[in-house]
């Protein structure tokens, strides 16, 4: 095990996903300390044992005795937290984060990093409509994704341990991509699918809609309920890979549209099997 529990863990940004963390890793017994943004946040973390100790804004006692920093932060703000604060980390440190977007911040935050200290870039597929460390909770990892984006940076060591990280805190399953391929997939997978959801909710403007919705509509739309600040920042960091995805969902709409309007009810079938024989494979045995 190359994770150590005697190791020092710091999370810096205790949210949702940053206080999930901290929970999961707790509870294995490694002193678990964070770094945010309210000192509210950290007296709930504490009175729930969720760390063992935190601090309001920068403080370089903690940071220095860190072997491990989960950055938990938006991408322009870990980006600005490496410049101002790398110097309080130790030497021999190694930091990795939750960002769902790696070209536009991995290697610029490497390329700035200390020689004494490594960064190996990982992306939990993992959350919830709702926000801050009041909300987190270990139980999103389970059955989720873990993508590692290694790039050749990296040291052998610092990818397994990443990997480790993943499958120590509870994902089904631990992925590996560079950070191109990463951001491909993302595109596709999850901010399309983002993109999806407001625009079903927006296009629309009848009234009460509430009132008449299934759960189709309501399953459709879940991730509609959006941290504007946080996604529109992806987007724009990921615009060239999302508009590619964009262009590739809008041609097999219009395509679906035609079948429709030309009452091809072959086509529409067959397009029909080939999504449910795709879908079936999220199916969990």
């Amino acid at each position: 095990m190359i994770i150590d529990v005697r190791k020092n863990i710091l999370i810096v940004g205790l949210g949702l996903l940053g206080g999930s963390y901290a929970e999961a890793l707790h509870r294995y017994g490694f002193h678990v300390s964070a770094l945010t943004r309210r000192q509210s946040s950290i007296d709930y973390a504490m009175e729930r044992g969720i760390i063992d100790e935190g601090a309001e804004g920068v403080d370089p006692e903690l940071i220095g005795k860190a072997d491990l920093v989960v950055f938990a932060l938006y991408p322009h703000i870990f980006i600005e937290w490496i410049e101002e604060n790398q110097k309080y980390l130790k030497p021999g440190a190694l930091i990795t984060d939750v960002t769902g977007v790696k070209c536009s911040v991995v290697y610029k935050v490497q390329e700035m990093l200390r020689p004494d200290v490594e960064f190996i870039a990982a992306h939990p597929m993992a959350g919830r409509e709702v926000y801050g460390v009041e909300n987190s909770t270990s139980r999103i990892f389970a059955g989720a994704n873990y993508i590692v984006t290694p790039t050749k940076k990296n040291t052998p060591d610092a990818i397994e341990t990443c990997r480790e990280l993943g499958l120590l805190l509870g994902f089904s399953q631990v992925a590996e991509l560079s950070p191109e391929e990463h951001d491909e997939m993302i595109g596709f997978v999850s901010q399309l699918t983002h993109c999806i959801a407001v625009t079903l909710m927006t296009c629309n403007e009848e009234e009460h809609i509430e009132r008449f919705t299934g759960d189709s509509f309501r399953d459709l739309t879940r991730i509609a309920r959006i941290n504007d600040l946080m996604w529109s920042e992806l987007f724009i960091a990921n615009k060239d890979a999302l508009l590619r995805q964009m262009e590739l969902f809008e041609a097999q709409f219009d395509k679906l549209k035609a079948m429709i309007r030309d009452g091809d009810v072959d086509g529409m079938r067959d397009m029909m099997r080939h999504s449910t024989e795709r879908r079936a494979k999220f199916d969990k045995k």
